[in-house]
């Protein structure tokens, strides 16, 4: 008999392939009876597999990539906007085969009529399947063991995704151990939030002992781990992890990658850099650019460059301070190019010279780090590898995430380092571009002088 989580994934996958077939259908259709008869040498049945296998293939993996894919585990709105840079994407690679085909550029207007029927229809599928998916699937519901009072934002980010997950109930370590077996003993779905290691080991192998879904909040240690190395000592299993994550020839690569990718966006966006230097220079009169002393590898110290977005002398208190909400420092031409990451564009310069990486650890102010190394002294892991303009921690937290949080998704991808997950991330960042709350800033004013958030854990040894 089918599980109740097989039967989820199921119905993911039929509504996805059938989505999938619907939309390569007009892309089909197009390619046979339009584009083909442009092209110097005509395709027949193989010819047409060939690029509508090429199609399909990069229509899954940008699907994968940007989670277009993903019918129920996610907002509809969420996949709906993901499924349009899928589409997107998507239509630019197929154009790019019909012009190499055509030896020219075909008319893109038959392209543009099939992208639109593309995102017509799949909006629609997405919506309906969707909403059929919350009636037959319930929420989770999920039993959170916790420590201390650090739960309570955890409750808070569960509540935004009340389609995924209802919370029925909740014990804290500090109970007797029996009384939390037998609460676990009555759910099926339980989570461990910022429990110490040694009790959350005790209690992890009970739930697991008994078949439950477990979530676990993970410590840095166990991320560091899950990036290890699988050996084996004659009979012995050990994970072995390197003291500098990236390997030589992976650093060779990824400065490779850099240094091209860097000097083309520079030839491409060098227009868009010059109208935004007009705009700055005519809005106030003050300088274009803004530098700012920023670390790197190695905690070396750097001269990060952006296009100005605030006031000159944004910080005349002499304090650093974190942009917020509706920060008044914050100019109207800065709005602008802040909502688009426009002001970040200067900062290839930046990677072309070896300051940075298109893929990192976002570079943090010399004045945080010492402030937050002094609760965090693994906070300086984050400086193992260069410094990026876009990473793990930019993408999947936010801008206002807390300084321990976004130290473990900086070392998430430390450790599980590829240039493929580099191009993901890359690619992931076109569409982060469109969400407001990316860029958004902190709530109040924050600076260097202000106590950093940390988990149950580590408050109780700090003290």
């Amino acid at each position: 008999m089918i599980s109740h989580d097989a039967r989820r994934r199921l119905y993911t996958l039929v509504t996805c392939f059938i989505m999938l077939v619907a939309d390569i259908f007009p892309v089909y259709y197009v390619l046979h009876n339009i584009y083909n008869l442009g092209f110097r040498t005509q395709l027949y049945l193989r010819g047409h597999i060939f690029v509508m296998a090429f199609y399909t293939v990069v229509f899954l993996f940008l699907g994968n990539v940007f989670g277009g894919l993903t019918v129920g585990m996610r907002r509809k709105g969420e996949v709906m906007f993901s499924l349009l840079f899928t589409a997107g994407f998507s239509a630019v690679f197929f154009y790019l085969i019909t012009a190499m085909l055509s030896y020219g550029f075909p008319r893109v207007t038959p392209l543009l009529a099939v992208l639109l029927i593309q995102i017509v229809f799949s909006c629609i599928w997405i919506s309906v399947t969707t909403g059929i998916y919350q009636r037959i699937f319930k929420p989770y519901d999920v039993f959170l063991i916790y420590k201390g009072s650090s739960i309570n934002n955890f409750v808070e980010k569960l509540a935004t995704r009340r389609d995924q997950f209802h919370v029925v109930g909740s014990i804290s370590t500090d109970e007797p151990e029996e009384e939390i077996h037998k609460s676990i003993d009555r759910h099926n779905t339980v989570v461990l939030w910022d429990i110490p290691a040694e009790v959350r080991n005790r209690i992890f192998k009970y739930c697991y002992e008994n078949s439950k879904r477990i979530y676990s909040m993970p410590k840095i240690s166990d991320i560091i781990l899950n990036g290890s190395k699988p050996i084996h000592l004659f009979d012995t299993p050990l994970l072995l992890t390197e003291g500098n994550p990236l390997q030589y020839e992976e650093r060779v690569i990824k400065r490779a990658f850099d240094i091209v990718l860097s000097l083309l966006l520079i030839i491409v966006t060098s227009p868009i850099m010059l109208i935004t230097a007009l705009a700055i220079k005519l809005g106030d009169g003050g300088p274009v650019l803004y530098s700012q002393v920023r670390c790197t590898r190695n905690s070396k110290r750097f001269n990060i460059y952006k296009f100005r977005s605030m006031i000159v002398d944004a910080e005349s208190r002499g304090v650093a301070e974190l942009a917020r909400e509706g920060d008044p420092r914050i100019t109207p031409v800065g709005r602008v190019i802040r909502s688009f990451r426009i002001d970040e564009l200067p900062q290839l310069f930046n990677v072309l010279k070896g300051d940075m990486s298109f893929v990192g650890p976002r570079p943090e102010r010399p004045e945080f780090i010492e402030k937050y190394e002094q609760t965090m002294p693994e906070f300086s892991y984050r400086m193992k590898v260069r410094a990026g303009i876009t990473g793990y921690a930019q993408l999947y937290g936010k801008y206002n995430t807390l300084p321990y949080d976004k130290l473990k998704l900086d070392l998430y991808y430390i450790e599980q380092f590829s240039i493929w997950l580099d191009i993901k991330l890359i690619l992931l960042t076109c569409k982060i571009l469109f969400t407001k709350e990316s860029t958004e800033g902190v709530s109040g004013s924050v600076t260097a002088d202000m106590p950093v958030s940390l988990p149950e854990e580590k408050q109780d040894r700090v003290k």
